[in-house]
């Protein structure tokens, strides 16, 4: 399984890391999703190939920022 962590702005609490990670796992390939708001991580596991852009475009669309 492959991985690659995002650095997401605006996560404030549990609240938040949970939605993202119920948003992450509806995306097809993805398999494991940790986000953390006390570093502002957000881990990814994936079998195969996915789209990071499209990632990045649904955390910000729930009102976050990646780097």
């Amino acid at each position: 399984m492959k991985e690659f962590c995002l650095l997401v702005n605006g996560m404030h609490c549990e609240g938040c890391e949970k939605r993202i990670e119920n948003v992450l796992l509806k995306e097809k390939n993805v398999k494991k999703v940790v986000a953390n708001h006390q570093t502002g991580e957000v881990k990814i596991s994936y079998k195969k190939e996915i789209d990071v852009e499209k990632i990045k475009e649904k955390i910000e669309v729930l009102g976050f920022s990646c780097k």
